[in-house]
């Protein structure tokens, strides 16, 4: 392969790799300024079927849903706070993707280091509980006096 057959298919692979964003061609607003609004928007809403996405990269048909309404909200004259709230008071908090940190919001904040947590005692536990027991399981028992007089007579000391 030459380098220049390296460098090329590099440059596609990074292509493959950008960021795409699902946002299609209907969904965007006439007007710039408002647009960048629905697009910050949308950075920091969760798409609620995909969890791990906001709603302008997910192709989920509830993250359409969303970024339509959003826009729609923008459109009808709401600031950001307005349309996030419009859009929490439908769907909660889990519907952000930093949830603010209150009493309702403690599980999604400190849920995977309780996990985490919980899971590294087990392990602990574990390791422990096999390593007593192997250093039992490694301690000789002496012979009985039967099994010594056996011994004997097997290797012909008798």
């Amino acid at each position: 392969m030459t380098i220049r057959t390296f460098i090329a298919v590099q440059f596609l692979i990074s292509l493959l790799v950008l960021p795409v964003h699902a946002i299609q061609p209907d969904e965007v607003l006439e007007d710039p300024a408002l647009e960048t609004r629905a697009r910050d928007l949308g950075k920091v809403l969760r798409c609620v079927v995909c969890q791990n996405q906001s709603i302008d990269d997910s192709n989920a048909p509830l993250a359409r849903d969303l970024r339509i309404l959003v826009r729609e909200r923008i459109e009808a004259g709401d600031t950001d706070e307005q349309a996030l709230d419009f859009i929490v008071a439908r769907y909660g908090n889990f519907v952000l993707l930093k949830p603010p940190l209150e009493l309702s919001t403690l599980l999604l904040w400190f849920g995977p280091l309780l996990i985490l947590m919980i899971s590294g005692s087990v392990y602990w536990t574990l390791i422990h509980r096999k390593s007593a027991n192997d250093i039992a399981a490694a301690t000789p028992t002496p012979l009985s006096d039967k099994e010594q007089r056996d011994l004997r007579d097997i290797l012909g000391k008798g």
